[in-house]
Protein backbone atom coordinates (compact mmCIF):
# COMPACT_ATOMS: atom_id res chain seq x y z
CA UNK A 1 0.00 0.00 0.00
CA UNK A 2 1.16 3.23 -0.64
CA UNK A 3 1.60 6.31 1.67
CA UNK A 4 -0.92 9.21 1.49
CA UNK A 5 0.07 11.74 -1.17
CA UNK A 6 0.04 15.36 0.03
CA UNK A 7 0.33 17.93 -2.88
CA UNK A 8 0.36 22.11 -2.42
CA UNK A 9 -3.27 22.90 -2.28
CA UNK A 10 -3.43 27.00 -4.00
CA UNK A 11 -5.84 29.63 -2.79
CA UNK A 12 -6.76 30.65 0.53
CA UNK A 13 -10.59 30.93 0.44
CA UNK A 14 -11.95 28.80 2.46
CA UNK A 15 -16.26 28.83 1.78
CA UNK A 16 -17.59 28.57 5.53
CA UNK A 17 -19.77 25.51 4.68
CA UNK A 18 -17.20 23.48 2.38
CA UNK A 19 -16.69 20.22 2.66
CA UNK A 20 -12.97 19.99 3.74
CA UNK A 21 -11.07 20.40 0.76
CA UNK A 22 -7.86 17.99 1.80
CA UNK A 23 -10.91 15.34 0.58
CA UNK A 24 -11.33 17.07 -3.07
CA UNK A 25 -8.13 18.24 -3.76
CA UNK A 26 -6.07 15.70 -2.64
CA UNK A 27 -6.31 11.85 -3.49
CA UNK A 28 -5.24 8.23 -1.19
CA UNK A 29 -3.22 5.37 -2.96
CA UNK A 30 -5.71 2.42 -2.83
CA UNK A 31 -4.71 -1.30 -3.98
CA UNK A 32 -2.36 -2.25 -6.60
CA UNK A 33 -0.13 0.77 -8.23
CA UNK A 34 -0.34 -1.13 -11.39
CA UNK A 35 -3.10 -0.48 -14.19
CA UNK A 36 -4.14 -3.56 -15.78
CA UNK A 37 -1.95 -4.91 -18.45
CA UNK A 38 -5.08 -3.94 -21.49
CA UNK A 39 -5.24 -0.93 -20.10
CA UNK A 40 -4.82 1.15 -22.84
CA UNK A 41 -3.61 5.09 -22.89
CA UNK A 42 -3.60 7.77 -25.53
CA UNK A 43 -3.91 11.30 -26.30
CA UNK A 44 -6.76 13.29 -28.33
CA UNK A 45 -7.32 16.19 -30.46
CA UNK A 46 -9.77 17.31 -32.92
CA UNK A 47 -9.86 18.36 -36.27
CA UNK A 48 -10.60 22.35 -36.02
CA UNK A 49 -8.19 22.69 -32.99
CA UNK A 50 -5.07 21.33 -34.41
CA UNK A 51 -5.77 21.00 -38.73
CA UNK A 52 -6.04 23.62 -40.35
CA UNK A 53 -6.50 24.64 -44.03
CA UNK A 54 -9.66 25.35 -43.16
CA UNK A 55 -10.58 26.34 -47.07
CA UNK A 56 -7.85 24.25 -48.34
CA UNK A 57 -7.98 21.11 -50.88
CA UNK A 58 -11.96 22.17 -51.45
CA UNK A 59 -13.11 22.09 -48.07
CA UNK A 60 -16.56 23.60 -47.22
CA UNK A 61 -17.00 26.29 -44.35
CA UNK A 62 -18.36 24.80 -40.47
CA UNK A 63 -20.04 27.14 -38.09
CA UNK A 64 -16.90 27.78 -36.04
CA UNK A 65 -15.41 28.93 -39.07
CA UNK A 66 -18.25 31.04 -39.62
CA UNK A 67 -18.28 32.25 -35.92
CA UNK A 68 -13.94 33.13 -35.30
CA UNK A 69 -14.64 35.14 -38.81
CA UNK A 70 -17.38 37.03 -37.98
CA UNK A 71 -17.43 37.21 -34.22
CA UNK A 72 -13.59 37.53 -33.58
CA UNK A 73 -13.73 39.96 -30.78
CA UNK A 74 -15.67 36.74 -28.95
CA UNK A 75 -12.17 34.87 -29.17
CA UNK A 76 -9.79 35.87 -26.66
CA UNK A 77 -6.92 36.60 -28.25
CA UNK A 78 -9.16 37.30 -31.53
CA UNK A 79 -7.61 34.17 -33.19
CA UNK A 80 -9.17 31.32 -35.37
CA UNK A 81 -8.40 27.90 -36.60
CA UNK A 82 -7.70 29.20 -40.03
CA UNK A 83 -4.29 27.41 -39.30
CA UNK A 84 -3.87 26.29 -36.06
CA UNK A 85 -0.74 23.66 -36.03
CA UNK A 86 -1.57 22.94 -39.35
CA UNK A 87 -2.03 18.83 -38.80
CA UNK A 88 -3.86 18.57 -42.25
CA UNK A 89 -0.23 19.54 -43.75
CA UNK A 90 2.37 18.76 -41.19
CA UNK A 91 0.69 15.48 -40.08
CA UNK A 92 4.18 13.41 -40.07
CA UNK A 93 5.06 15.85 -37.44
CA UNK A 94 1.85 14.55 -35.47
CA UNK A 95 2.76 10.91 -35.73
CA UNK A 96 5.94 11.23 -34.49
CA UNK A 97 4.74 12.65 -31.55
CA UNK A 98 2.34 9.88 -30.63
CA UNK A 99 5.21 7.44 -31.83
CA UNK A 100 7.72 8.95 -29.19
CA UNK A 101 4.74 9.02 -26.60
CA UNK A 102 4.54 5.49 -27.06
CA UNK A 103 0.55 5.66 -26.81
CA UNK A 104 -1.70 2.97 -27.40
CA UNK A 105 -4.76 4.87 -29.38
CA UNK A 106 -5.10 8.20 -30.92
CA UNK A 107 -8.41 9.89 -30.85
CA UNK A 108 -9.06 12.53 -33.95
CA UNK A 109 -12.20 14.09 -35.09
CA UNK A 110 -12.96 14.20 -38.70
CA UNK A 111 -13.77 17.75 -40.08
CA UNK A 112 -17.33 16.79 -41.61
CA UNK A 113 -16.95 19.37 -44.28
CA UNK A 114 -13.76 18.48 -45.32
CA UNK A 115 -14.74 14.95 -46.41
CA UNK A 116 -18.65 17.03 -47.77
CA UNK A 117 -18.04 20.38 -48.29
CA UNK A 118 -21.96 21.41 -48.24
CA UNK A 119 -22.40 18.57 -45.50
CA UNK A 120 -24.21 16.41 -48.06
CA UNK A 121 -23.03 13.00 -48.97
CA UNK A 122 -23.35 14.65 -52.81
CA UNK A 123 -20.67 16.98 -52.30
CA UNK A 124 -18.17 14.33 -51.87
CA UNK A 125 -14.26 15.47 -51.40
CA UNK A 126 -11.90 12.98 -52.71
CA UNK A 127 -9.02 15.03 -50.97
CA UNK A 128 -10.11 14.87 -47.62
CA UNK A 129 -10.99 11.28 -47.80
CA UNK A 130 -7.58 11.01 -49.11
CA UNK A 131 -6.17 12.46 -45.51
CA UNK A 132 -8.15 10.68 -43.82
CA UNK A 133 -7.17 7.36 -45.27
CA UNK A 134 -3.55 8.57 -45.28
CA UNK A 135 -3.99 9.34 -41.37
CA UNK A 136 -5.45 5.87 -40.58
CA UNK A 137 -3.52 4.34 -42.33
CA UNK A 138 0.10 5.44 -40.92
CA UNK A 139 -1.00 4.92 -37.12
CA UNK A 140 -2.36 1.83 -37.52
CA UNK A 141 1.52 0.81 -39.62
CA UNK A 142 3.10 1.97 -36.35
CA UNK A 143 0.76 0.07 -34.20
CA UNK A 144 -1.66 3.13 -33.17
CA UNK A 145 -5.11 2.33 -32.75
CA UNK A 146 -7.50 5.37 -34.02
CA UNK A 147 -10.17 6.34 -32.57
CA UNK A 148 -12.21 8.43 -34.87
CA UNK A 149 -14.74 11.01 -33.42
CA UNK A 150 -17.34 11.62 -35.79
CA UNK A 151 -18.35 15.24 -34.98
CA UNK A 152 -16.83 17.53 -32.49
CA UNK A 153 -18.64 21.06 -33.00
CA UNK A 154 -17.85 21.50 -36.66
CA UNK A 155 -21.07 21.44 -38.16
CA UNK A 156 -21.03 22.41 -41.83
CA UNK A 157 -22.78 25.89 -42.64
CA UNK A 158 -25.41 24.06 -45.16
CA UNK A 159 -26.54 21.82 -42.74
CA UNK A 160 -27.00 24.00 -39.79
CA UNK A 161 -29.21 26.82 -42.71
CA UNK A 162 -31.79 23.85 -41.39
CA UNK A 163 -31.47 24.04 -37.83
CA UNK A 164 -28.67 21.56 -37.36
CA UNK A 165 -29.70 19.97 -33.86
CA UNK A 166 -32.76 22.12 -33.36
CA UNK A 167 -34.27 20.41 -36.07
CA UNK A 168 -35.27 16.85 -36.54
CA UNK A 169 -33.98 16.75 -40.19
CA UNK A 170 -30.50 16.21 -38.70
CA UNK A 171 -30.86 12.35 -37.83
CA UNK A 172 -31.36 12.06 -41.56
CA UNK A 173 -28.45 14.45 -41.95
CA UNK A 174 -26.21 12.59 -39.63
CA UNK A 175 -27.23 9.23 -40.89
CA UNK A 176 -25.83 10.12 -44.29
CA UNK A 177 -22.98 11.35 -43.21
CA UNK A 178 -22.10 8.59 -40.41
CA UNK A 179 -23.10 5.59 -42.72
CA UNK A 180 -20.48 6.96 -45.69
CA UNK A 181 -17.40 7.01 -42.71
CA UNK A 182 -18.31 3.49 -41.87
CA UNK A 183 -18.09 3.07 -45.57
CA UNK A 184 -15.19 4.70 -45.97
CA UNK A 185 -12.86 3.82 -42.70
CA UNK A 186 -15.00 0.98 -40.76
CA UNK A 187 -12.30 -1.73 -42.38
CA UNK A 188 -9.69 0.24 -39.96
CA UNK A 189 -11.26 2.13 -37.71
CA UNK A 190 -12.90 -0.38 -34.46
CA UNK A 191 -13.48 2.63 -32.24
CA UNK A 192 -16.08 5.17 -33.06
CA UNK A 193 -17.62 8.40 -30.82
CA UNK A 194 -20.52 9.71 -32.85
CA UNK A 195 -20.68 13.08 -30.69
CA UNK A 196 -17.91 15.16 -28.23
CA UNK A 197 -19.60 16.72 -25.22
CA UNK A 198 -23.37 17.38 -25.85
CA UNK A 199 -23.36 19.45 -22.91
CA UNK A 200 -21.11 22.38 -24.56
CA UNK A 201 -23.05 21.80 -27.78
CA UNK A 202 -26.50 21.99 -26.30
CA UNK A 203 -26.72 24.60 -23.80
CA UNK A 204 -23.87 26.48 -25.34
CA UNK A 205 -24.83 26.98 -28.76
CA UNK A 206 -28.73 26.66 -28.27
CA UNK A 207 -29.54 27.47 -24.79
CA UNK A 208 -27.34 30.46 -24.12
CA UNK A 209 -25.84 31.95 -27.14
CA UNK A 210 -22.60 31.45 -25.79
CA UNK A 211 -21.46 29.50 -29.12
CA UNK A 212 -22.01 28.74 -32.58
CA UNK A 213 -25.34 28.82 -33.66
CA UNK A 214 -26.17 31.45 -31.05
CA UNK A 215 -29.50 30.37 -30.63
CA UNK A 216 -30.52 32.31 -27.61
CA UNK A 217 -33.36 29.97 -26.08
CA UNK A 218 -32.41 27.79 -22.81
CA UNK A 219 -34.87 26.03 -21.44
CA UNK A 220 -36.60 25.42 -24.88
CA UNK A 221 -33.46 25.05 -27.48
CA UNK A 222 -30.74 23.11 -25.64
CA UNK A 223 -33.88 20.48 -24.79
CA UNK A 224 -34.54 20.63 -28.55
CA UNK A 225 -31.55 19.91 -29.08
CA UNK A 226 -30.22 17.35 -26.33
CA UNK A 227 -33.50 15.32 -27.88
CA UNK A 228 -32.48 15.59 -31.33
CA UNK A 229 -28.96 14.82 -30.69
CA UNK A 230 -29.77 11.68 -28.42
CA UNK A 231 -32.10 10.52 -31.83
CA UNK A 232 -28.71 11.07 -33.79
CA UNK A 233 -26.38 9.15 -31.59
CA UNK A 234 -29.45 6.37 -30.79
CA UNK A 235 -29.89 5.72 -34.81
CA UNK A 236 -26.41 6.03 -35.57
CA UNK A 237 -25.41 3.12 -33.44
CA UNK A 238 -28.42 1.09 -34.74
CA UNK A 239 -27.40 1.81 -38.30
CA UNK A 240 -23.73 0.45 -37.43
CA UNK A 241 -25.07 -2.68 -35.61
CA UNK A 242 -27.18 -3.36 -38.14
CA UNK A 243 -25.00 -2.93 -41.52
CA UNK A 244 -21.43 -2.93 -40.29
CA UNK A 245 -21.29 -4.87 -37.26
CA UNK A 246 -20.90 -8.19 -38.63
CA UNK A 247 -17.78 -7.30 -40.58
CA UNK A 248 -15.99 -4.56 -39.27
CA UNK A 249 -16.48 -5.92 -35.94
CA UNK A 250 -15.97 -2.15 -33.97
CA UNK A 251 -17.39 -0.33 -31.12
CA UNK A 252 -19.31 2.32 -30.69
CA UNK A 253 -20.19 4.92 -27.88
CA UNK A 254 -20.13 8.68 -27.49
CA UNK A 255 -18.43 11.08 -24.80
CA UNK A 256 -20.22 12.95 -22.48
CA UNK A 257 -18.43 15.69 -20.37
CA UNK A 258 -19.39 16.53 -16.80
CA UNK A 259 -18.21 18.40 -14.29
CA UNK A 260 -18.24 16.07 -10.83
CA UNK A 261 -20.66 17.83 -7.69
CA UNK A 262 -20.01 18.30 -4.22
CA UNK A 263 -23.07 19.27 -1.66
CA UNK A 264 -21.66 22.05 0.49
CA UNK A 265 -24.41 21.14 3.42
CA UNK A 266 -23.49 17.25 2.20
CA UNK A 267 -26.48 16.57 0.91
CA UNK A 268 -26.80 13.53 -0.79
CA UNK A 269 -30.55 14.11 -2.66
CA UNK A 270 -28.82 17.50 -3.64
CA UNK A 271 -25.97 15.68 -5.27
CA UNK A 272 -27.93 12.86 -7.07
CA UNK A 273 -30.49 15.55 -8.54
CA UNK A 274 -27.48 17.69 -9.56
CA UNK A 275 -26.26 14.54 -11.23
CA UNK A 276 -29.59 14.19 -13.20
CA UNK A 277 -29.73 17.40 -14.42
CA UNK A 278 -26.06 17.80 -15.68
CA UNK A 279 -25.04 14.30 -16.12
CA UNK A 280 -28.22 12.04 -16.61
CA UNK A 281 -29.70 14.29 -19.20
CA UNK A 282 -27.85 12.16 -21.62
CA UNK A 283 -26.34 9.54 -19.77
CA UNK A 284 -30.07 8.11 -18.69
CA UNK A 285 -31.49 7.94 -21.70
CA UNK A 286 -28.53 5.57 -22.86
CA UNK A 287 -27.16 3.34 -20.32
CA UNK A 288 -29.55 3.20 -17.54
CA UNK A 289 -32.12 -0.01 -17.36
CA UNK A 290 -35.15 2.09 -18.01
CA UNK A 291 -34.08 4.74 -20.74
CA UNK A 292 -35.71 7.97 -21.38
CA UNK A 293 -34.69 10.94 -19.31
CA UNK A 294 -34.75 10.89 -15.50
CA UNK A 295 -37.92 10.77 -13.65
CA UNK A 296 -37.22 14.15 -11.65
CA UNK A 297 -36.34 16.37 -14.98
CA UNK A 298 -39.45 14.97 -16.36
CA UNK A 299 -41.64 15.67 -13.49
CA UNK A 300 -39.90 19.10 -12.22
CA UNK A 301 -39.75 20.49 -16.14
CA UNK A 302 -43.41 19.49 -16.74
CA UNK A 303 -44.67 20.61 -13.50
CA UNK A 304 -43.06 24.16 -14.44
CA UNK A 305 -43.96 23.94 -18.34
CA UNK A 306 -47.83 23.30 -17.14
CA UNK A 307 -47.18 26.23 -14.20
CA UNK A 308 -45.72 28.55 -17.41
CA UNK A 309 -49.28 27.84 -19.24
CA UNK A 310 -47.92 25.53 -21.80
CA UNK A 311 -50.01 22.59 -23.62
CA UNK A 312 -46.62 20.83 -23.09
CA UNK A 313 -43.30 19.89 -22.13
CA UNK A 314 -40.38 21.51 -22.76
CA UNK A 315 -38.97 18.16 -22.28
CA UNK A 316 -41.25 15.73 -23.31
CA UNK A 317 -40.46 12.02 -23.37
CA UNK A 318 -38.76 10.39 -25.52
CA UNK A 319 -41.44 7.99 -26.06
CA UNK A 320 -41.79 4.44 -26.87
CA UNK A 321 -40.11 3.84 -29.97
CA UNK A 322 -36.93 6.71 -29.33
CA UNK A 323 -36.89 5.19 -26.06
CA UNK A 324 -36.14 1.89 -27.51
CA UNK A 325 -33.64 3.04 -29.72
CA UNK A 326 -31.68 5.38 -27.43
CA UNK A 327 -31.50 2.85 -24.44
CA UNK A 328 -28.17 0.60 -24.54
CA UNK A 329 -27.00 2.52 -27.80
CA UNK A 330 -23.02 2.32 -26.89
CA UNK A 331 -20.81 -0.39 -26.44
CA UNK A 332 -19.00 2.20 -24.34
CA UNK A 333 -19.19 5.64 -22.46
CA UNK A 334 -16.95 8.46 -23.32
CA UNK A 335 -15.93 10.45 -20.53
CA UNK A 336 -14.53 13.84 -20.43
CA UNK A 337 -13.71 15.00 -17.21
CA UNK A 338 -11.47 18.40 -15.88
CA UNK A 339 -13.05 19.24 -12.93
CA UNK A 340 -15.57 19.37 -10.57
CA UNK A 341 -17.93 21.98 -8.79
CA UNK A 342 -19.79 22.92 -4.67
CA UNK A 343 -23.35 22.93 -5.06
CA UNK A 344 -25.87 25.05 -3.16
CA UNK A 345 -29.87 25.05 -3.39
CA UNK A 346 -30.91 28.69 -4.31
CA UNK A 347 -33.46 30.10 -2.25
CA UNK A 348 -34.76 31.95 -4.85
CA UNK A 349 -35.73 31.10 -8.50
CA UNK A 350 -32.42 31.81 -10.40
CA UNK A 351 -32.34 32.60 -14.30
CA UNK A 352 -35.03 33.89 -16.73
CA UNK A 353 -38.27 32.20 -16.96
CA UNK A 354 -37.57 29.31 -18.97
CA UNK A 355 -34.20 28.56 -18.85
CA UNK A 356 -32.19 25.38 -17.63
CA UNK A 357 -30.59 27.48 -15.30
CA UNK A 358 -33.59 28.01 -13.96
CA UNK A 359 -34.82 24.53 -13.86
CA UNK A 360 -31.73 23.25 -12.29
CA UNK A 361 -31.84 25.88 -9.67
CA UNK A 362 -28.46 25.52 -7.97
CA UNK A 363 -25.80 28.22 -7.01
CA UNK A 364 -22.03 26.66 -8.37
CA UNK A 365 -18.93 27.49 -6.87
CA UNK A 366 -15.33 26.45 -7.41
CA UNK A 367 -13.50 25.50 -4.11
CA UNK A 368 -10.46 28.29 -4.67
CA UNK A 369 -8.64 26.22 -2.18
CA UNK A 370 -7.46 23.67 -5.32
CA UNK A 371 -4.79 24.49 -7.53
CA UNK A 372 -6.15 26.49 -10.52
CA UNK A 373 -4.89 26.05 -14.09
CA UNK A 374 -5.12 28.81 -16.78
CA UNK A 375 -8.20 28.23 -17.46
CA UNK A 376 -10.77 30.58 -15.47
CA UNK A 377 -13.01 27.27 -14.64
CA UNK A 378 -10.43 24.79 -14.31
CA UNK A 379 -9.50 23.74 -10.85
CA UNK A 380 -7.45 20.59 -10.11
CA UNK A 381 -10.25 18.01 -8.10
CA UNK A 382 -8.75 14.37 -8.65
CA UNK A 383 -11.64 12.90 -5.73
CA UNK A 384 -14.59 14.27 -8.40
CA UNK A 385 -12.84 12.22 -10.83
CA UNK A 386 -12.95 9.19 -8.70
CA UNK A 387 -16.12 9.58 -7.60
CA UNK A 388 -17.61 10.22 -10.74
CA UNK A 389 -16.37 6.93 -11.66
CA UNK A 390 -18.03 5.36 -8.85
CA UNK A 391 -21.08 6.66 -9.59
CA UNK A 392 -20.98 5.60 -13.25
CA UNK A 393 -20.08 2.07 -11.68
CA UNK A 394 -23.38 2.54 -9.16
CA UNK A 395 -25.95 3.95 -11.22
CA UNK A 396 -24.86 2.53 -14.79
CA UNK A 397 -24.67 -1.26 -14.57
CA UNK A 398 -20.77 -0.49 -14.25
CA UNK A 399 -20.80 0.17 -18.50
CA UNK A 400 -17.05 0.06 -19.73
CA UNK A 401 -15.34 3.53 -19.56
CA UNK A 402 -12.95 5.31 -21.68
CA UNK A 403 -11.75 8.27 -20.61
CA UNK A 404 -11.58 10.24 -23.64
CA UNK A 405 -10.10 13.97 -22.58
CA UNK A 406 -8.48 15.00 -19.14
CA UNK A 407 -6.31 17.55 -18.93
CA UNK A 408 -4.61 20.73 -17.71
CA UNK A 409 -3.93 24.33 -19.03
CA UNK A 410 -1.19 26.57 -18.47
CA UNK A 411 0.26 29.37 -20.40
CA UNK A 412 3.22 27.50 -22.37
CA UNK A 413 5.88 26.37 -20.16
CA UNK A 414 8.03 23.74 -21.28
CA UNK A 415 8.92 22.88 -17.68
CA UNK A 416 5.30 22.70 -16.70
CA UNK A 417 5.32 20.59 -13.49
CA UNK A 418 1.43 21.73 -12.67
CA UNK A 419 0.09 19.37 -15.59
CA UNK A 420 2.11 16.98 -14.21
CA UNK A 421 0.66 17.19 -10.62
CA UNK A 422 -2.46 17.17 -12.21
CA UNK A 423 -1.88 14.11 -14.48
CA UNK A 424 -0.40 12.35 -11.38
CA UNK A 425 -3.61 13.25 -8.91
CA UNK A 426 -5.61 12.10 -11.81
CA UNK A 427 -4.47 9.06 -12.88
CA UNK A 428 -4.33 7.66 -9.75
CA UNK A 429 -8.06 8.46 -9.59
CA UNK A 430 -8.80 6.39 -12.22
CA UNK A 431 -6.32 3.75 -10.55
CA UNK A 432 -8.33 4.38 -7.57
CA UNK A 433 -11.48 3.40 -9.11
CA UNK A 434 -10.30 0.61 -11.61
CA UNK A 435 -9.15 -0.93 -8.04
CA UNK A 436 -12.64 -0.11 -6.59
CA UNK A 437 -14.06 -1.97 -9.22
CA UNK A 438 -14.96 0.46 -11.81
CA UNK A 439 -14.75 -0.67 -15.39
CA UNK A 440 -12.65 1.60 -16.86
CA UNK A 441 -10.18 0.58 -19.76
CA UNK A 442 -8.55 3.66 -21.28
CA UNK A 443 -6.82 7.03 -20.51
CA UNK A 444 -6.97 9.53 -23.26
CA UNK A 445 -4.85 12.77 -22.36
CA UNK A 446 -5.81 16.14 -23.69
CA UNK A 447 -4.12 17.15 -25.41
CA UNK A 448 -1.71 15.84 -28.02
CA UNK A 449 -0.83 19.56 -29.07
CA UNK A 450 -1.16 23.13 -27.62
CA UNK A 451 -3.94 24.15 -29.90
CA UNK A 452 -7.12 26.55 -30.80
CA UNK A 453 -9.04 26.18 -27.38
CA UNK A 454 -12.30 27.09 -29.43
CA UNK A 455 -13.20 30.96 -26.95
CA UNK A 456 -9.88 31.42 -25.30
CA UNK A 457 -7.95 30.94 -28.60
CA UNK A 458 -4.24 30.31 -28.33
CA UNK A 459 -3.74 31.57 -24.81
CA UNK A 460 -4.91 28.19 -23.23
CA UNK A 461 -1.92 25.71 -23.53
CA UNK A 462 -3.49 22.01 -22.99
CA UNK A 463 -0.78 20.48 -25.12
CA UNK A 464 2.07 17.56 -24.00
CA UNK A 465 3.39 19.39 -27.09
CA UNK A 466 4.43 23.00 -27.84
CA UNK A 467 4.09 24.22 -31.59
CA UNK A 468 5.61 27.05 -32.62
CA UNK A 469 2.77 29.07 -34.19
CA UNK A 470 5.06 31.79 -35.37
CA UNK A 471 7.20 29.31 -37.69
CA UNK A 472 5.79 27.90 -41.22
CA UNK A 473 6.57 24.66 -40.47
CA UNK A 474 5.06 24.47 -36.60
CA UNK A 475 7.57 22.54 -35.05
CA UNK A 476 6.73 20.49 -32.35
CA UNK A 477 8.46 20.47 -28.74
CA UNK A 478 7.86 17.88 -26.40
CA UNK A 479 7.29 19.26 -22.90
CA UNK A 480 8.71 17.26 -19.74
CA UNK A 481 5.01 15.80 -18.87
CA UNK A 482 5.60 14.63 -22.32
CA UNK A 483 8.09 12.42 -21.00
CA UNK A 484 6.10 12.29 -17.95
CA UNK A 485 3.08 10.54 -19.65
CA UNK A 486 5.93 8.33 -21.86
CA UNK A 487 6.84 6.68 -18.83
CA UNK A 488 3.44 6.46 -17.71
CA UNK A 489 3.00 4.03 -20.40
CA UNK A 490 6.11 2.01 -20.60
CA UNK A 491 5.60 1.25 -16.47
CA UNK A 492 1.69 1.29 -16.48
CA UNK A 493 1.99 3.01 -13.19
CA UNK A 494 2.86 6.69 -11.83
CA UNK A 495 6.04 8.09 -11.34
CA UNK A 496 6.03 10.11 -8.42
CA UNK A 497 9.56 10.46 -8.29
CA UNK A 498 9.57 12.09 -11.81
Amino acid sequence: MWSLLIFVIIGLFVSQNSVDATHNCTILTKGSPYFPKNFKFGVATSAYQIEGGWNADGKGPSIWDDYTHHYPERITDGTNGDSAAESYRLFDLDLKALKDLGVHHYRFSIAWTRIFPTGYINSKNQKGIDYYNDVIDKLLANGIEPMVTMYHWDMPVGIQKFGGFSNTLIIEQFLDYAEELFKLFGDRVKTWITINEPNEICKGGYGTARSPPLLNASGVGDYMCFTNLLKVHGATYRLYRSKFFEKQRGQVGISLNVDYVFSQTNNTNDVNRALDYEFGLLAHPIYSKFGDFPPILLKEIGKSSRNEGRKRSRLPSLGTYWTSVIKGSADFMGMNYYTSMFINSSTEPRGENPSYERDYNYVSTVDTRCPKAKSFWLYAVPQGFEDLLKYIRDHYDNVEVKITENGWSDSGDLDDNMRIKYYKTHLQAVLNAINDGCNVTAYTAWSLLDNFQFHAGFIEHFGLYAVNMTSPNRERTPKKSAHFYNKVIKTRSIPYDF
